[in-house]
């Protein structure tokens, strides 16, 4: 029986490993809509997002037979217990994801956002881009260091973030109403993907030594 259950607790991670994969893949793919206005990459994103879905309910369901037949304790309650609330936060990062694509999908043959704010936006994409990947190598190894850069490349995301609001909401700001309220979603999105990724790290840490980083680490 220990066996079987080592075996379970296996199968939670490789399949909190597999849906970080999808996800990942899902933010490229978004990004990438977004900014090269590729509405056939969007609507790849948003059929996708169904995937990420049943997968994470998948996990879920299992965990939750865990808990049910096995009645974990110390670290084996902690695998099983963070990995739903792991799972949950993924799911929302490809939520975010789909909403990127979705934006590019409405505004298509036109780009979202004005030239003015496209470099701003691109680089957004690429950190989410990096902060996914470096997620699904922090799933696999829980490597304290790769923690610590998602929280890093999270600065740089909120810092960007703000610069979206600082230049919508600035005297020389020219864009239409429309543009106002895409640049601002489009933003958020981008800045709530990365949130999502520090939660899951923090989590991973806890995972790995037992401590809770606090929120204003």
């Amino acid at each position: 029986m220990r066996e079987v259950f080592q075996q379970e607790l296996r199968e939670v991670q490789d399949r909190l490993v597999e849906i970080s994969g999808l996800v990942a893949e899902s933010i490229d793919k978004a990004t990438r809509a977004f900014n090269e206005s590729d509405v056939a990459l969007a609507e790849e994103v948003i059929a996708d997002d169904r995937l990420i879905d049943q997968s994470a309910l998948a996990l879920d369901e299992l965990a939750i037979t865990i808990l049910a037949k096995q009645q974990p304790v110390a670290r084996d309650l902690r695998i099983v217990v963070s990995a739903l609330r792991i799972s949950a936060s993924l799911e929302r990062m490809g939520d975010m994801s789909t909403h990127i694509a979705q934006l590019s999908r409405y505004r298509f043959p036109d780009k979202v956002v004005p030239k003015s704010l496209r470099p701003i936006f691109a680089e957004m994409g690429r950190l989410d881009v990096e902060i996914a990947r470096k997620l699904t190598e922090l799933l696999t190894t829980e490597d304290p260091r790769l923690a610590e850069d998602i929280r890093n490349e999270d600065d740089k995301v909120d810092a960007l973030h703000l610069q979206v609001f600082e230049k919508v909401l600035g005297e020389k700001w020219k864009g239409e109403t429309v543009d106002t309220v895409d640049a601002t979603l489009a933003s958020r999105y981008h800045e709530r993907f990365a949130d999502h990724a520090v939660a899951i790290a923090k989590k991973v840490q806890y995972l790995a030594t037992g401590d809770w980083v606090p929120e204003e680490a």
